[in-house]
C-alpha cells in the first residue's frame, strides 16, 4: 500500500499517463452505446445497478435487471490482448488479480439478486455485442 505522498506508479510518465486515461466515454464504450442505441433499446449509462453495491456498470436496464459491463484488455486481463507491464510488475499482477475477482464478485452478487449480467471486451465489435445484448433484452422482456 502507498501512503498519499507516494505514488505507485515507476515514474512521472506513467503516473500521467494512468491518470489520463478515463473511467467512462472511452471509444469503445461510444461505440456500443451506440449501437445498441441503434438497435433501438433505451438504458441508463454509467449507472450502479444494485444500491449499497459500489458497482457501476456501463449499460443498464433497471426494468429487465440486465447489466453489461465493457471490460477494458488491459484492466481485466483479456487473454488475447493483455500483455503484462515489465515495470512494476509485481503491482500490476496483483492488481489485474484483484480487479478479476471485483469482476467475478460483482457478477456473482447482481446474479444472486436477480440480474442478469452481459461483459463486453473493448475489443469486440459493437454491433455483433449490441446484438448479444438486444437478445437478452427480448429474452427478458419475454418472462416478464
Amino acid at each position: 500500500m502507498t501512503s498519499k505522498t507516494e505514488s505507485w506508479a515507476s515514474s512521472e510518465a506513467v503516473r500521467a499517463s494512468m491518470r489520463s486515461n478515463k473511467s467512462r466515454d472511452t471509444a469503445p464504450e461510444l461505440a456500443l452505446r451506440r449501437a445498441v442505441h441503434a438497435l433501438g433499446l433505451r438504458y441508463r449509462v454509467g449507472t450502479r445497478p444494485m444500491p449499497g453495491v459500489r458497482r457501476t456498470a456501463d449499460l443498464v436496464f433497471s426494468r429487465i435487471k440486465l447489466a453489461v459491463f465493457l471490460d477494458g484488455c488491459f484492466w481485466h486481463g483479456c487473454s488475447q490482448h493483455h500483455s503484462l507491464a515489465k515495470t512494476n510488475s509485481a503491482y500490476w499482477r496483483e492488481k489485474l488479480r484483484t480487479n478479476r475477482e471485483r469482476d467475478a464478485d460483482t457478477d456473482r452478487r447482481l446474479r444472486e439478486a436477480g440480474w442478469s449480467v452481459i461483459r463486453v471486451w473493448e475489443h469486440e465489435n459493437p454491433e455483433e455485442a449490441a446484438q448479444r445484448v438486444a437478445a437478452e433484452v427480448r429474452s427478458l422482456r419475454a418472462t416478464l
